[in-house]
């Protein structure tokens, strides 16, 4: 049964009607926890905080970052990177969105995300493109093993 059905004939009126039709995360959906994560971490990148959004990233020396026609390997040299370009100081870092977020389990720990990001400044987009994110469900969050981002053609 229709939940926002079950919640109008259960009686309890428009309250719990508008509680029954609000979005919910639920627990063991990989589509839903994997959208929430980049969202916070697009969140964590627009208040300036490169913890925040590298947390989402394996923390180890395998973690590996493709764009560009560049292999990288090692969460701390993905950190130092993002560090210098766009987190120093005196570094303007442009608003940071995603979209069009598909999730594809793998198995009941692995998962394929592909994505679409754009940087933003103003009502200008200065970057774009599709990635690639391969997951991996350590304890009861998600983890980037690998990331692979492409820009598209300016």
């Amino acid at each position: 049964m229709n939940t926002r059905v079950a919640c109008w004939t259960g009686g309890l009126g428009a309250a719990l009607l508008l509680a029954c039709s609000a979005p919910k995360i639920v627990p063991g959906d990989p589509q839903a926890e994997i959208a929430a994560m980049l969202e916070q971490s697009a969140a964590a990148w627009n208040r300036g905080d490169l913890n925040g959004f590298m947390s989402d990233y394996a923390k180890d020396s395998l973690t590996s970052y493709v764009s560009g026609g560049h292999v990288q390997y090692g969460w701390q040299k993905l950190y130092d990177r993002y560090q210098t370009t766009y987190f120093a100081p005196g570094k303007f870092r442009d608003s940071l969105t995603f979209g069009e977020v598909r999730v594809r389990p793998l198995t009941l720990d692995l998962a394929l995300c592909t994505a679409r990001f754009a940087l933003r400044r103003g009502d200008s987009v200065t970057a774009s493109g599709p990635f690639t994110l391969l997951l991996q469900k350590r304890g009861n969050r998600w983890q980037i093993l690998h990331d692979h981002t492409s820009s598209d053609p300016k």
